[in-house]
C-alpha cells in the first residue's frame, strides 16, 4: 500500500467571493484535477494538490485558486464517478475496521474523524480516531498489553484558538489498512480542532454514530 507524505495539517482557504465567470471556471478546472491529483498519487494534502493541478494546467500562481471546500466537493463528484460500487465497499470495509477499533479503545472514548467518516477514504487513506486519556500514554501501555504492534509518529496542527499544537500519534495496521490514535487529554473532548477543509471544529463521531453509518449503508 503505497505511503502518502504525511504534512502538518493547517486551516483550509475560505470560500472565494469571487463571482467573475471566467475565475470560477478555472477554479472548477483546477479542483478537478487536484481532486485527480489527490486519488491517483495518494495525496492528501489539499494546498500541495491544488499548487500541482495549477501548475500542471499552466495556470498562473496570481489566479485566484480554488478552496479546500471545492477540491472537497470535487473530490467526492470524482469518487462518485470512477469509484461507484468498489469505493462504496471499501468505506464499509474501512467503517467496520473503525468500530471494530473503537469498541477495542472503549475506555478511551474514541471518536471517528476525517475521510473515513465524511465519506471521502480511498485505498490509500488511514482510519483516523481521536482518543482521550490523562496520561495520553495509557493508550500506548493498553496496547502494549494487547500485544498490538504500533508505531509513533507526531503531526503538527491548528488547534481552536489559532495556536498549533504537536499530537501525538500511535499508528497501527489492522486488516491491512492503517489506523491512527491522535492522543488527546480528556479536556479535549469539550472543543474539536479545526478541520483542515472548512476551519470549523472538526466531525467527530462515537461508536454508535458509526454503527448507525454502517447500518445506513
Amino acid at each position: 500500500m503505497p505511503a502518502r507524505k504525511r504534512i502538518h495539517t493547517t486551516l483550509s482557504d475560505r470560500v472565494s467571493t469571487n463571482h467573475n465567470p471566467k475565475h470560477d471556471h478555472i477554479r472548477q478546472i483546477i479542483a478537478a484535477e487536484a481532486a485527480r491529483i489527490m486519488v491517483t498519487q495518494a495525496q492528501f494534502n489539499y494546498r500541495i494538490a491544488k499548487q500541482k493541478a495549477a501548475e500542471r494546467l499552466g495556470v498562473c500562481a496570481r489566479t485566484a485558486l480554488p478552496s479546500n471546500v471545492e477540491i472537497e466537493n470535487a473530490l467526492r463528484a470524482y469518487q462518485a464517478f470512477y469509484g461507484g460500487q468498489q469505493h462504496l465497499r471499501h468505506l464499509q470495509k474501512m467503517r467496520e475496521i473503525a468500530l471494530r477499533v473503537m469498541r477495542s479503545l472503549e475506555l478511551f472514548n474514541p471518536r471517528l474523524v476525517g475521510p473515513v467518516l465524511d465519506g471521502t477514504a480511498d485505498e490509500h487513506a488511514r482510519i483516523s480516531l481521536h482518543v482521550f486519556s490523562d496520561p495520553p500514554e495509557a493508550v500506548a501501555i493498553h496496547l502494549l498489553d494487547r500485544r498490538q504492534a504500533f508505531r509513533d509518529e507526531q503531526r503538527k496542527i491548528r488547534w481552536h484558538d489559532g495556536s498549533h499544537r504537536q499530537v501525538s500519534l500511535l499508528v497501527t495496521d489492522m486488516d491491512d489498512i492503517e489506523v491512527e490514535l491522535a492522543l488527546f487529554s480528556y479536556v479535549d473532548l469539550r472543543q474539536a480542532p479545526p478541520s483542515p477543509v472548512n476551519g470549523r471544529p472538526q466531525k467527530r463521531a462515537p461508536a454508535t454514530e458509526v454503527e448507525c453509518l454502517l447500518a445506513g449503508a
